[in-house]
């Protein structure tokens, strides 16, 4: 019976120290105590508590309407024009925006909770880890003392303000989206085609020297892009351009490309080339095993079959990395017969 009245007595025995580790200490410091409760000025004039709710639900719309402006700020300052001065205020306004609407609730949510919550002194003693059904029965209750307490079921203003204030600032994330998608041109035009077509040389990254099919040696694995692409400028799309055209060039004994699997006529003397852009979520496929053929994405563990098609043996990949049909000029460089047949990189939402 005493160990049900007392729940913790086993573990009360277990914290005393053994008798090899007392110390006696002849003037221990005894315990001071709390010191006296000292009453906020909203828990003695009723006109301060007003004036504290009045500033609490008043910082949480302020960051309502912050969140506002942020979206407002992201239309009435384009970054279109691709101008410094353009990009910078949009940064700077929308910026503005987004930071004032979360201080704000940050702020508020302080202030309510130094002024306006209830404010008591709580002395919580240790208890073991799982308690009787009355202490977790306790437990309960203390969320429904501290709803009481904050007043958050009470004081509808408040509670409101927060929830419209936590709303709110969603809407700039949301509204950024719009950012995500060109302006003036088709996403799916533009994520369809590429800036290899017929004749353009396969060339080294980055130094754009073109590369004869005679250098390219059995087992070995090139990093490939447009000729066109080394002289693009950064300021003209160069990483939107390379992120979609990538290519990895290998070369393997004809007699080892499948020919069901593979398109033979897109290949030359066993040279393949095939997007670099994994099928999964966009990684780079860069890891080449000479022995099995395979090409291993380091991100997701996708690999791909590049003697059978670059067909998905493993992972989460969903479809062949696409290959680029190639061919030799005249000079002996290789050069691509025409841009991909399909989308590279991931599956989108129109890709057909």
């Amino acid at each position: 019976m005493a160990h049900e009245e007392d729940a913790l007595e086993h573990e009360r025995a277990s914290w005393k120290p053994s008798a090899g580790l007392a110390v006696a200490v002849p003037d221990p410091v005894e315990n001071p105590g709390l010191p006296g409760h000292r009453h906020r000025m909203t828990d003695q004039d009723p006109q301060a508590m007003k004036r504290a709710v009045r500033t609490v639900y008043t910082l949480f719309y302020f960051s309502v309407a912050a969140s506002i402006w942020a979206s407002i700020a992201y239309m009435i300052f384009p970054i279109e024009s691709g101008a410094l001065i353009d990009i910078r205020y949009n940064n700077l306004f929308i910026g503005l925006g987004i930071g004032f609407a979360l201080l704000s609730i940050g702020i508020g949510t302080i202030h309510w909770g130094k002024s306006v919550m209830s404010d008591k002194e709580y002395i919580e003693d240790r208890h073991a880890t799982r308690g009787r059904d009355e202490t977790r029965q306790g437990a309960v209750n203390v969320f429904v003392e501290a709803n009481e307490d904050s007043g958050f079921g009470r004081r509808e203003i408040i509670r409101n303000s927060l929830f419209a204030a936590l709303a709110a600032s969603i809407i700039p994330g949301i509204t950024l989206f719009r950012g995500l998608a060109p302006q003036d041109e088709d996403p799916v035009k533009l994520l369809s085609h590429t800036m290899w077509k017929e004749g353009s040389r396969l060339s080294h990254d980055p130094s754009g020297r073109p590369i004869r099919a005679a250098d390219v040696t059995l087992g070995s694995a090139f990093h490939v892009i447009p000729e066109e692409l080394a002289g693009l400028g950064h300021d003209e799309g160069y990483l939107e351009e390379k992120a979609k055209a990538i290519v990895l060039l290998m070369r393997l004994q004809p007699e080892q490309l499948n020919p069901e699997t593979n398109k033979m006529d897109w290949t030359y003397d066993g040279i393949v080339a095939y997007s670099k852009v994994c099928t999964h979520v966009g990684c780079p496929v860069a890891l080449y095993e000479q022995q099995t053929h395979h090409l291993l994405c380091p991100c997701h563990q996708s690999q791909f079959d590049v003697a059978n098609g670059a067909a998905v043996i493993f992972g989460p990949a969903a479809r062949p990395l696409p290959q680029l049909p190639i061919t030799v000029d005249a000079e002996g460089y290789l050069v691509a017969k025409s841009d991909f047949h399909e989308p590279v990189g991931p599956s989108f939402w129109e890709r057909k």
